[in-house]
């Protein structure tokens, strides 16, 4: 009698954990890479959202002005975003994600100890933009792997669930700086000690590299349906990621607002950012149950709940309407770096994944620096009219999504 062949889950590269072309991976071993690249992204936030939370006042003490740290950080965003669109090019073409992602991590991680060198405001500044643009280097390439393993697990869980590992790193940072400097060190030893998460990130991810070479080899999902480009239905997708993101206040415009309007005093203004970094990881995994069940109502959900944070915040008049627009706010970054991700992989297909990631980041960090740069001009006029202007916008999202329900790929169950 003929042999029963060995399923591709428990065939012999796939129980060493190491995959080879034509190996299709299991759900364990996607479950393990896409918690290792968690690993990488919770010691990466811990090197760089520690960083900004303290290179405002850095550059300060370097003698930049008040408008050159506006100018650096808003720079910053848009070339962290904009360049994604390069990148996510630069790996489908080149087909090598891992070397993109390697070296964009190392600018990424290393221009942030490298901050305790910076001579003047100037060299401080050019570190930072250098950090936002590693990120946007690695980030659509480790997108593009991250979905072949979540098709293991679902699409939306395995997304949250990274998110979630992500801002459990954008909690601890923060604290371990703020330790550094409650220690009676200045900002400089804050940016060396760093180095130290921004190495056990690296060491990670090189970890994933050589026990996991071709991620492309968990790919579940049948080439698209719509050939080989983009159809449709992802750029009316981008269209409402556009009006997501020029609706979503920035937490600087928040805090500003909470400073000169006195609705909650100076330390608690940190509190309640971290708040909405917890709410963020628990949304991350909640909207991605509900995705992977349900499909792009979750996205619409998410943009819902978040659109409703501007009110709270803005016109809230007490600790309570603000701690609650905060914990929304917190659900719109979830559903930023969760569904929203998760939705892409369902509508490119697997070769053009790259570019289909620069694109949501590009297109997403351009509306958002556009936008907050109107919120903020609006904000000198009228306070409520920046709170009704950020609903609207985004609640005008919602139509285009449920115009795509029922669009999402049917894909083998996990």
């Amino acid at each position: 009698m003929p042999k029963t062949p060995t399923p591709p889950s428990i065939a012999p590269a796939a129980a060493l954990g190491h995959a080879r072309s034509g190996t299709v991976l299991g759900r364990q071993d996607a479950l393990r890479f896409i918690v290792l690249l968690g690993f990488v992204s919770l010691f990466g936030d811990m090197t760089y959202e520690s960083a900004r939370s303290i290179t405002g006042p850095y550059l300060g003490t370097l003698g930049a002005s008040a408008t050159a740290v506006g100018i650096v950080a808003g720079l910053g965003e848009l070339v962290g975003y904009a360049a994604r669109l390069g990148s996510g090019w630069l790996s489908d073409r080149t087909g090598r994600y891992w070397p993109v992602t390697i070296a964009g991590y190392v600018l990424n991680l290393f221009a942030v100890p490298a901050l305790a060198l910076a001579g003047d405001w100037p060299m401080a500044a050019a570190l930072m933009v250098a950090e936002r643009m590693g990120r946007a280097i690695r980030s659509p390439a480790r997108d593009a792997m991250l979905s072949h393993a979540a098709g293991h697990t679902g699409l939306g869980w395995g997304f949250g669930l990274h998110e979630a590992m992500d801002q459990a790193g954008a909690i601890i940072g923060p604290l371990l700086v703020a330790a550094v400097l409650w220690a009676g060190y200045g900002y400089r030893e804050a940016f060396a000690v760093l180095a130290i998460p921004a190495a056990l990130s690296f060491l990670v991810l090189l970890g994933a590299r050589s026990r996991f070479p071709r991620p492309r080899d968990f790919e579940l999902a049948p080439p698209a349906l719509e050939g080989r480009g983009f159809g449709r239905a992802l750029w009316l997708y981008l269209g409402a990621v556009a009006l997501i993101g020029a609706g979503y206040a920035d937490f600087a415009l928040i805090a500003y607002h909470f400073g000169t309007a006195g609705t909650v005093g100076p330390p608690l203004i940190s509190a309640l950012y971290a708040v909405a970094m917890v709410s963020d990881a628990l949304a991350a995994l909640a909207l991605g149950r509900l995705f992977d069940r349900h499909g792009l109502p979750a996205v619409a959900v998410g943009a819902s709940l978040a659109a409703l944070a501007a009110p709270l915040v803005f016109l809230g008049g007490g600790a309570a309407p603000v701690a609650l627009g905060m914990l929304l706010w917190g659900v719109g970054m979830g559903a930023q770096e969760s569904v929203m991700r998760a939705v892409v992989a369902d509508m490119a297909p697997p070769e053009r994944r790259g570019t289909a990631y620069g694109l949501l980041n590009a297109v997403f960090g351009v509306a958002w620096f556009a936008g907050s740069a109107g919120l903020g001009v609006l904000y000198d006029h009228s306070v409520a009219a920046v709170a009704w202007t950020s609903l609207l916008v985004q609640f005008a999202a919602v139509p285009l999504l449920v115009a795509l329900f029922g669009t999402k790929r049917e894909r083998p169950h996990p």
